[in-house]
């Protein structure tokens, strides 16, 4: 950890201990003036005063002094605070410096190794943990010379004054760095032991709560209670040792440095009395050995604060340097050339090892052609993940090397192979901010201009932070070989429909939230288009189902505000904005309306503490509605007290409270609740009041308008100038896609699908539905014009004929593209250049697979049963770690024919059988008639597994037809797998249904 402060830090601690220095000679001043002031000044002889040849008044001389004093100990703590800044400012920059070091190599991880260190425990190292190391690194030289230095000066202060005095300030402190650290480690004993008595105590009150009836129904409590008590007891008395120890401690502590003062007090005194030492100099001894304490105890803090921060400092390099890391030579800086990868990719006698040393990929040869597509079928996730980041260069084998032409993979810049080989899976990782910047990743590999003015910049710089300015301008669509950001946005909308996105993704466009003024030409299209899509839809008969805006009418699909000012919101109605407007809320008291709304709030509230109770707040179909939950809960309490008193008791705040529900839902939302009356009462106030009411809300609402679009409004509600309604069921999606078909034959298709650019993209992208997964991990590695392009499963929701579809648009906007599919299996494996299937890490030949070597006979045991059961179909797609799990626990069973395995009847506890070589019958036992034979079973299939689900005995007897050989899998081990593989589960789900069809 030194090495690192003193090498990115060391001028400016230089600088530091340079200013450090200036506060000794002040802290002399500050101990020296008070002795002067008493000697020279206050117990002067006579009223003059000579000073260096000049007579002074003694009254003159004490005025100067003190203001020299004053002067003194204000340069010394303006001193104190500059060095402290520094400090601080210091301990920052390297803090900075730290954690952008840490996330840097988090980057340079091989991908193995986020699945063994969590998400969260890296959060903690470069945010909580490293926090107290910041600090150290401003401390790190100045806090022990600062400390260090005030003690001399004060020492040699005391000594100067009488080696009595300074003699007298040294000869305990040896006795309090012996003792109190002893009687602070059986204190800390006696804490740890505490903790342990507290989470013994936590472990009983938990038992109580959990079993709280139990022991009213047997009659426990008093014994459990005597038992909580005597456990209190001994926290308590592990407490008053504690106190007791603690308390003797600090009288120590405190005595022995009173008993230096004691000292200075007694021999001092005989010192004045006799002569031998000023008053003034015993004063400022006293004074002096006060300050003495400070910087011994801060000293001794240092101390324990580097031993456990260089502990902290190793755990935490340690988890930030991997095997497997990538060189930061390939990573930083820019490659020399960028030269395309153009070449057939050469796979020599690859194996790669997951982190634990376990095989994963065996001994590859494999070539795969400059521009054609690939193949690859993969039962394991993964050996295909392994392929996927071996040919992306996230994980490096272990032996072997992988080339690309003539270029080595592993010798690559990593901008070259970020430039020249894209990768897409069904499960993409997405970032905040919105899906354009998701999708042009990829466009913004460095700045293409300067930080500008960015103050902020210069600091990230002396920081050591990225060198490259964030305030800049990043697009670059040169990397795609394309002139602009226009040209770039075209063929984004080509790729889309290449892959056949693109009417879900128009649909999804018709359904977002725009702003007029960032898209004025799709608005003025939606006004144009507005009285052919209302014909449209009076031509199919679906008024009922799209409720257009009609100042004359009530609109089900509105809220009650909306309706009433028949306006829409500029932002979105909380009860925060609706306490803001008292004007507003004031003419609905006039009108009489608060009543109204707050006993259709209750009608609201009851329903949906009925459907959603207190803590569904949660639930997606309450998350739909739009209200919020707080407001929700605060509502459900004020709706008692309205119960009793009605609206007048309360004020605006809870006003808006109980209008926000009837102001945010609308009438379909509501139900039976919101009445015709209601209805009627709002649109006879809309008619003569809303002018009035709207004049207050002009910055919240905005008139519907049948020549403008509304903000607030979908695309699709401002092309219909209406709502559709939410509960006209299939009729209500006949209405939107005849609005999108509309829209589409008028030419407005490109203008709404560019919205889905610009769609928000919450952390994790937890916002987004999984129609954009697909899009979105399919454009971002396409979007480049990649010389390799490789898709794990990026097709898997596509059936079969859309898929291959998809392969041969794929094919002709990148037709100079190695395009390599990864998949658990191909239906139509013709379609592909070359096609070649990997199991358990190998390339499947008309040979089988080959023995692999292996290191002892336990392994090479292991490694057979591995390859038995990836035979069967069930385990087949299992993951490698499981498999192995369940490899280890299998045993090898073998059988003569017409032995019997099991009989029917019998407990299924000797496991499940695989069946490796042979055949076996399950027969039927008949009484007096031979068993029926109802099932031949052969290599691959697993019986007996449905006994071990069930717990019932054997529905069937086995028997061996011919000699047989099995692997037998315990019960407990084939439990374990399928409780903890949901795609296990899933296909024995599968197989359970096939016997039921059967």
């Amino acid at each position: 950890m030194f090495r690192f402060i003193w090498k990115y830090s060391k001028r400016d601690q230089l600088i530091l201990l340079a200013v450090t220095s200036t506060l000794f000679p002040l802290l002399y001043l500050t101990l020296e003036l008070p002795k002067r002031i008493i000697n020279d000044a206050i117990g002067a002889s006579s009223s003059v005063v000579q000073v260096w040849g000049y007579s002074l008044q003694q009254t003159n001389f004490l005025i100067i002094l003190c203001f020299a004093f004053l002067a003194a100990v204000l340069a010394h703590g303006l001193m104190k605070m500059r060095i402290n800044t520094m400090k601080g400012v210091l301990s920052e920059r390297m803090l900075r410096r730290f954690r952008y070091q840490l996330i840097s190599r988090a980057l340079r991880f091989p991908q193995p190794y986020f699945e063994r260190v969590s998400q969260g425990e890296m959060v903690s190292m470069i945010t909580a943990e490293s926090e107290p190391m910041g600090g150290l690194m401003g401390d790190a030289i100045s806090q022990p010379v600062l400390q260090a230095g005030q003690m001399i000066t004060i020492l040699s202060f005391l000594f100067l004054q009488s080696v009595w005095f300074g003699l007298a300030a040294v000869a305990l402190i040896p006795v309090q760095a012996w003792l109190i650290p002893k009687l602070q480690r059986q204190i800390n004993l006696l804490n740890k032991k505490r903790i342990q008595e507290v989470r013994i105590l936590a472990a009983q009150i938990g038992e109580n709560a959990a079993g709280a009836s139990t022991l009213r129904a047997n009659g426990g409590w008093r014994y459990r209670r005597a038992m909580i008590s005597d456990q209190l007891g001994r926290l308590f008395g592990i407490r008053f040792e504690i106190y007791q120890k603690k308390f003797f401690m600090k009288f120590i502590n405190n005595f022995i440095s009173q008993l230096t003062p004691f000292m200075f007090y007694l021999v001092g005194g005989l010192l004045v009395l006799q002569g031998s030492v000023s008053l003034g100099a015993l004063v400022a001894a006293l004074a002096a050995y006060k300050d003495l304490s400070s910087p011994w105890k801060e000293l001794l803090t240092y101390y324990n604060q580097t031993q456990d921060m260089s502990l902290r400092w190793d755990v935490v390099i340690e988890r930030f340097a991997p095997a497997g890391m990538q060189d930061e030579a390939l990573f930083e800086g820019e490659p020399k050339t960028r030269p395309h990868l153009d070449g057939d990719i050469a796979l020599d006698r690859v194996s790669v090892r997951d982190m634990d040393g376990n095989q994963i990929l065996d001994d590859l040869n494999l070539t795969f052609p400059h521009g054609k597509t690939i193949g690859i079928a993969a039962p394991s996730e993964e050996d295909r993940r392994a392929i996927a980041e071996l040919l992306t260069r996230e994980i490096l084998p272990s032996a072997g090397r992988v080339r690309i032409g003539e270029q080595n993979l592993a010798e690559l810049h990593q901008g070259v192979v970020a430039a020249r080989i894209g990768y897409a899976s069904s499960r993409p990782v997405m970032f905040q901010g919105s899906l354009g910047d998701n999708v042009m990743m990829p466009m913004r590999y460095k700045p293409l201009s300067e930080g500008g003015d960015d103050p902020g910049f210069t600091e990230t710089l002396r920081a050591g932070n990225s060198t490259d300015p964030f305030k800049a301008e990043w697009l670059d669509p040169s990397l795609a070989g394309l002139d602009s950001a226009d040209a770039l946005r075209d063929w984004w909308l080509q790729l889309i429909d290449g892959m056949g996105s693109g009417a879900a993704l128009f649909q999804r466009g018709a359904e977002q939230v725009f702003d007029a003024a960032l898209h004025p030409d799709l608005a003025q299209k939606l006004v144009k288009l507005r009285p052919l899509v209302q014909q449209a839809v009076k031509k199919a008969g679906l008024e009922q189902q799209a409720l257009i805006f009609d100042k004359s009418t009530y609109n089900t699909a509105l809220p009650v505000a909306e309706n009433l000012l028949f306006a829409t919101p500029r932002v979105p109605v909380t009860q925060a904005l609706l306490a803001q407007q008292r004007v507003f809320l004031g003419q609905l008291r006039e009108l009489g309306l608060d009543e109204t709304l707050i006993a259709l709030t209750r009608d609201v509230i009851d329903m949906l503490r009925q459907i959603f109770g207190l803590d569904g707040t949660d639930h997606p179909l309450f998350r739909k509605l739009g209200l919020e939950a707080q407001t929700y809960e605060t509502a459900v309490e004020l709706v008692e007290r309205t119960r009793k008193e009605g609206a007048e008791g309360l004020d605006d705040e809870q006003l808006a409270t109980l209008l926000a529900v009837p102001l945010v839902v609308s009438a379909e939302q509501i139900g039976p609740a919101f009445s015709d009356e209601l209805k009627d009462r709002i649109l006879e106030l809309r008619h003569s009041h809303s002018e009035k009411l709207m004049r207050p809300l002009m910055d919240v609402f905005v008139p519907l308008d049948p020549e403008a679009v509304a903000p607030g409004l979908t695309v699709m509600e401002n092309a219909l100038f209406g709502k559709v309604s939410e509960i006209g069921g299939a009729r209500s999606d006949e209405v939107r896609k005849l609005i999108v078909d509309v829209l589409a034959e008028h030419g407005a298709r490109p203008l709404v699908v560019e919205l889905i650019y610009d769609v928000p993209v919450a952390l994790g992208g937890q916002n987004l539905p999984a129609v954009f997964a697909e899009p979105l991990a399919f454009t971002r590695a396409t979007i480049k014009k990649p010389d390799i392009l490789i898709l794990e499963n990026a097709l898997a929701s596509y059936d079969m004929q859309t898929q291959v579809a998809v392969y041969k648009n794929l094919r002709a906007l990148l037709p100079e593209t190695t395009v390599i599919y990864l998949n658990d299996q191909f239906q139509n494996p013709d379609v592909f250049d070359m096609y070649v299937e990997i199991r358990q890490g190998r390339v499947v030949t008309d040979e089988g697979p080959g023995d692999v070597e292996e290191d002892s006979a336990a392994s090479a045991d292991l490694a057979r049963k591995l390859r038995a059961l990836e035979q069967t179909p069930l385990f087949s797609g299992l993951d490698r770690r499981q498999l192995r799990l369940l490899a280890f626990g299998a045993r090898w069973f073998d059988a003569s024919a017409g032995q019997v395995i099991f009989l029917k009847d019998d407990q299924p506890t000797d496991g499940a059988y695989v069946v490796l070589e042979g055949e076996a019958g399950l027969y039927l036992p008949k009484s007096g008639t031979p068993d029926e034979l109802i099932l031949r079973v052969g290599p691959g299939a697993l019986v007996g597994e449905l006994g071990l689900i069930r717990k019932e005995p054997r529905a069937l007897s086995m028997v061996a037809e011919t000699d047989l050989s099995c692997l037998r899998i315990g019960e407990e081990e084939f439990l374990a797998v399928v409780e903890n593989d949901a795609a296990t589960a899933f296909k024995l789900l599968q197989v359970v249904a096939g016997y039921v069809s059967n």
